[in-house]
């Protein structure tokens, strides 16, 4: 058997996850299972994907962690908090959350490319337990699980209340943001809205160069797309972003955004939600079933963007697993993102190297951290 790739996972919700779902992500996948399998307050009790022991086992061992907090102002159609400042209080419950993971050694947040490379190192040279997840060791008698290295974004910038909040945001760690998530928000307008970047978001754009933060292009509708690209000129990439020709919806970039994208240096992440990797997906109808949906697929999505860039350098892992879903609209054949193992195999068998799969596991973000960190 081959050994594992390390993975890096460029979009999951932990924090949502942890606090919104009640979810004690240093419990085994079926603890977490059996706990939720009385409760029906969300479609996906039951059927989550992700927790630290699975992210271990699949060598996912570093990933960007996100916060996430909407404003949704009065007569807006989205749930969200009525006032920015609640929006931000949501997300600083999120970071409190994080440092409580810190402390108690699961996790460790990634600022800089030091950090960055310590943290790696780390991962390359830790011995495995009998299950093959890596370890520390502390003394003779113990073994601590490795902790996972986390990069801080924020998906959707509503909770940015004045640019004075995203400094502070800065200062605790925050490296990429995403101006928005569904719907129209106070900086951009996101997926299934239309129009540019408010007056606002300009500024927001232009501070966030100004202090190195990745713009995270995912999630904007076309127009403010654009609009971003034009007032942005630092690192940017979409964390968790697949292909509208395969999987037709304003969600997924056209091909033009795509070849925008790594024009610009960027890396878009491959995510493993249904509804953006076939096309004709009924969200809450359709299931997994009704495609014959495998991992394979996103296969697909990967050779397309390969294809635009004549290599495979500008295609990672955002799976956005467990973002307000589970295995009811995953692929049949995984179980939880441990399974992310399968696609170096499926990669090979369509004749890339090793180089492009450990390129795409991990390392076409790293790399774009290490560049763009310097």
């Amino acid at each position: 058997m081959n050994a594992p790739y390390f993975t890096f996972d460029v979009h999951l919700d932990l924090s949502m996850n942890a606090l919104e779902w009640n979810r004690d992500l240093r419990w085994s996948l079926e603890k977490i299972r059996r706990w939720e399998a009385p409760f029906n307050d969300k479609v996906d009790r039951g059927l989550g994907s992700v927790c630290f022991p699975e992210m271990r086992k699949g060598q996912v061992g570093l990933c960007v962690a996100t916060q996430i907090g909407r404003n949704s102002p009065y007569f807006h159609r989205l749930p969200g908090w009525s006032s920015p400042e609640q929006a931000w209080a949501q997300t600083q419950g999120q970071l409190a959350w994080y440092r409580a993971m810190e402390e108690a050694g699961e996790m460790v947040q990634i600022r800089n490319r030091a950090q960055l490379d310590a943290h790696l190192e780390l991962w390359k040279n830790a011995p495995a337990c009998d299950d093959g997840t890596p370890y520390v060791v502390e003394s003779r008698k113990k073994q601590n699980p490795l902790p996972i290295g986390y990069i801080l974004s924020l998906e959707g910038a509503d909770s940015i209340v004045t640019l004075k909040h995203l400094e502070r945001s800065y200062e605790d760690g925050l490296r990429a943001l995403g101006p928005a998530h569904y719907g129209p928000g106070r900086y951009a307008n996101g997926t299934d809205s239309e129009g540019g970047l408010t007056p606002q978001g300009r500024d927001l754009l232009k501070e966030m160069q100004r202090l190195g933060i990745i713009l995270d292009v995912t999630h904007l509708c076309d127009e403010t797309f654009w609009d971003a690209l034009d007032v942005y000129d630092g690192p940017l990439w979409a964390s968790h972003q697949n292909c509208r020709v395969l999987a037709p919806w304003n969600r997924q970039f056209a091909d033009d955004q795509i070849k925008a994208v790594i024009e610009r240096g960027g890396v878009l992440g491959m995510a493993f939600d249904a509804i953006m990797m076939v096309p004709g997906w009924r969200h809450r109808h359709s299931k997994p079933q009704d495609f014959n949906l495998k991992i394979e697929r996103i296969c697909e999505h990967i050779d397309h963007i390969c294809q635009i860039a004549g290599n495979a350098r500008h295609v990672g892992i955002g799976t956005d697993l467990d973002g307000g879903y589970g295995t009811d609209q995953m692929p049949m054949d995984m179980n939880s993102i441990a399974d992310l193992q399968v696609l170096p195999g499926l990669l090979t068998k369509r004749g890339y190297s090793k180089d492009d799969i450990a390129g795409i596991m991990s390392g076409n973000f790293i790399e774009f951290l290490r560049r763009n960190w310097e």
